[in-house]
């Protein structure tokens, strides 16, 4: 199969002071070629935008390109002259409405933000926090500028060898929620390397094989976020009565375990095989709604069950009033899913940019097509076609042309909010919409 050909991002007029962005991808097996193709696409769709130097490149590099980090980053350099780069290296990239799983590939997303300050930090600045310890919290969101009003969200990359993400992140809650409430954590963790040190990931000038990255951005952009978890409830809401850390140990009073065999045997054939693929749990977010919508719950794996105890243990802290729910997850799901939250998003119209962090446990493994997510992304923001073009004498509807600058890559962790708080999560896609902020 022939390596994917250049892909360049779409080029337009824009208003004085509009954010701009523009996408590149090459599955070309030489790095160097792969990171000047791509590069070179995003550098070209800028031009044609009367941006002659971006202020930040994203780059997307995948395993098969990791090892050569180095030189990757400095043909992007070459080519887009960002004032600021950010990388990390992944299983999969993609770009437009292409996916390339698991192959060669290398995708960059160019933005020129016109009054907007890129604060670049790693894991030098950035330290885990008691969420209690006021000034720790005050330094840290000072450490990735978050301390300040204009603060319109930042983006974060990390090795899971090295980040105890179990500490960071509520740390970086703590911040958030102190300084800067509406400016929304979104991210990814590195899924190119199977061990400590395979990962890569560039910040600047910088390489680095552990630790983490992110910018903070400040300023006239606004970032709007949709976390997909690709999830629907089953039964009944269900209130913990004892629990133990990540120990489910009683639900209403009953063993966990047997509360849950009694919802699943009451759930209908369809949803009882569906729950036989995967069990989920919903942990409620907000506690004092008075209803609980898909988007309502926090998606966590049950990863073991104790038959002795009726226990059940849960990737993720439980505790006593917490109010749970079965769900359930499927490629049907997760496609409703991301529809239905993007097409909450099209009532503010197409975005400047985008950027995709979606689970390596998605695209093909998941869903029956390759570029799914790409493709509903680049689909919510297309303009409107006849349906006589969509498809002629019995073909298939050919894939939507991208009309949004979109890049991003496969996790091994997808970084997003639901609710108030940004959390870790696994088979999720996470996407943000970069617009200008009225």
């Amino acid at each position: 199969m022939p390596a994917p050909q250049p892909q360049h991002g779409p080029s337009a007029s824009r208003a004085p002071g509009a954010p701009v962005f523009a996408s590149g991808l090459s599955g070309n097996p030489d790095s160097v070629v792969a990171a000047r193709q791509a590069s070179h696409a995003a550098a070209d769709a800028l031009s044609a935008r009367a941006v002659a130097h971006a202020d930040l490149a994203i780059l997307f590099v995948s395993a098969h390109h990791a090892g050569s980090m180095e030189r990757v980053a400095e043909a992007v350099r070459a080519e887009i002259a960002p004032r600021h780069l950010i990388a990390v290296s992944a299983e999969g990239v993609l770009a437009g409405a292409t996916e390339l799983e698991r192959a060669p590939g290398i995708a960059v997303l160019g933005a020129s933000l016109p009054g907007v300050e890129v604060e670049p930090f790693d894991g030098s600045r950035v330290r885990g926090v008691e969420p209690e310890d006021d000034a720790g919290v005050r330094e840290l969101a000072a450490a990735i500028g978050i301390d300040q009003p204009d603060a319109a969200g930042s983006l974060l990359f990390l090795d899971p060898f090295s980040v105890p993400t179990v500490k960071l992140l509520p740390a970086l809650n703590a911040a958030r929620k102190a300084f800067a409430p509406g400016a929304p954590l979104i991210g990814g963790v590195a899924s190119a390397g199977r061990a400590p040190g395979q990962n890569a990931l560039v910040l600047d000038d910088r390489t680095r094989r552990d630790g983490l990255v992110g910018v903070t951005f400040r300023g006239p952009v606004r970032i709007d976020t949709v976390v997909s978890q690709g999830c629907r409830p089953v039964g009944h809401n269900m209130v913990i009565t004892k629990a133990r850390k990540n120990l489910l140990l009683e639900l209403g009073g009953r063993p966990a375990l047997q509360a849950v065999r009694e919802a699943v045997s009451d759930a209908t054939e369809h949803e009882r095989e569906q729950l036989s693929k995967g069990l989920f749990l919903g942990l409620v977010i907000d506690e004092y709604k008075e209803r609980f919508g898909r988007g309502d719950y926090l998606i966590r794996n049950i990863i073991g069950a104790d038959e002795n105890h009726g226990a059940l243990a849960v990737a993720d802290l439980v505790r006593v009033g917490q109010t749970v729910r079965l769900h359930t997850r499927d490629a049907q799901t997760a496609d409703e899913d991301l529809a239905l939250l993007l097409d909450g998003q099209t009532i503010h119209g197409p975005p400047a940019g985008a950027l995709l962090i979606t689970c390596n446990s998605r695209g093909t493994r998941l869903f029956d097509r390759p570029n799914h997510d790409a493709e509903a992304v680049a689909r919510a923001f297309s303009p409107a076609r006849a349906g006589s073009d969509l498809a002629k004498g019995g073909k298939p509807i050919a894939p939507p042309e991208p009309s949004v600058p979109l890049a991003g890559f496969f996790a091994g962790g997808e970084i997003g909010p639901v609710g108030k708080a940004s959390h870790l999560h696994g088979h999720t896609a996470c996407l943000a919409l970069f617009r200008t902020k009225a």
